[in-house]
């Protein structure tokens, strides 16, 4: 049987032990639960406090897990799973990691026969989320990208507005979460680890402005598919020479990479994204709508059968 698997991630002194021992103390004797936590420096202090709680934690200290082919993660994980055949894992990586790499290592052929992944759920201090310095960092908006919920913590120390400014702004983000909730001192939801999106599938969305009518569709694919980058590319190009086409965006694993696609005006812009929980596209058009059979169709032949 697969383990039910976590990430709780977030950035330095967002407070993820403190919510990771929170849910440990709240579980109580039910259930089995290990825990990996991952430390930048040599001492495991984080570690020695998790371990204080009687839950069977490992550590992998000095460096990043997310990094070197991810072969210390693979090498913790395997003898953690042996020694202790957990009925829960939670991974804590260090604040300044790059969590999409775990979950390409959970995935690999290693791993992905015994753990399911669940939710990945980051913490977000308000007070460092108006930081426009943390802002500009590549790992910091990584994992909010990454994450499937997304928690503010530590609201009793903000002000109002930056908690509301916070809020907003996670609520706003693409592809959208599966929650953005608040909450103080750590304390976790014990159901957020186990959301799950529904059922992965082409989808009907009609709506209306104010100056006339438009039509969007929507389709989502699991994280095994992988698309064929030039084929991909044509495919955008294909809906941007449409004028009844009026905007285009999606999240899709492309090779071995995850790209986000922005296709306004005619122009399509291309970036790295962290997100690795599926595939999805949404096209918004004029009416009378494109014949979306066709555009599924195409998008269907530019996926590959392996990452290449």
């Amino acid at each position: 049987m697969k383990i039910p698997t976590n990430l709780i991630s977030g950035f330095l002194g967002v407070g993820k032990t403190t919510a990771i021992l929170d849910l440990l103390a709240r579980k109580g004797q039910s259930g089995r639960w290990a825990v990996l936590v991952n430390e930048f420096g040599q001492v495991g202090i984080d570690g020695a406090r998790l371990q204080a709680s009687g839950v069977m934690v490992r550590e992998v200290a000095g460096g990043c897990i997310c990094c070197a082919a991810q072969l210390p993660l693979k090498v913790a994980l395997t003898r953690l799973l042996r020694e202790v055949r957990p009925e829960r894992l939670i991974i804590e990586p260090t604040g300044v990691g790059h969590p999409a790499g775990i979950i390409d290592a959970l995935r690999d052929a290693w791993l992905a026969p015994h753990i399911e992944l669940r939710s990945v759920i980051t913490l977000v201090d308000p007070q460092q989320f108006a930081d426009a310095r943390l802002q500009a960092l590549k790992t910091y908006r990584d994992q909010l990208a990454l994450a499937d919920v997304l928690v503010i913590n530590r609201c009793d120390l903000a002000t109002p507005a930056q908690v509301q400014r916070c809020l907003a702004a996670l609520e706003a983000l693409y592809p959208p979460k599966l929650d953005v909730a608040c909450t103080q001192q750590g304390r976790l939801d014990p159901d957020w680890l186990d959301l799950a999106y529904g059922e992965v599938q082409a989808s009907w969305h009609p709506a209306h402005d104010e100056v006339g009518c438009f039509v969007s569709r929507s389709l989502r694919f699991e994280p095994e598919v992988v698309f064929h980058r030039e084929r991909l590319s044509a495919w955008f190009e294909a809906l941007a020479s449409d004028a009844r086409i009026l905007r285009a965006k999606g999240v899709l694993r492309v090779g071995r990479d995850w790209q986000d696609y922005e296709l306004a005006g005619g122009q399509l812009t291309v970036a790295p994204i962290t997100w690795r929980r599926d595939s999805r596209v949404e096209v918004v058009a004029q009416t009378p709508a494109p014949d979306w059979a066709q555009i599924e169709a195409a998008l269907t032949a530019a996926r590959m059968a392996s990452p290449g």
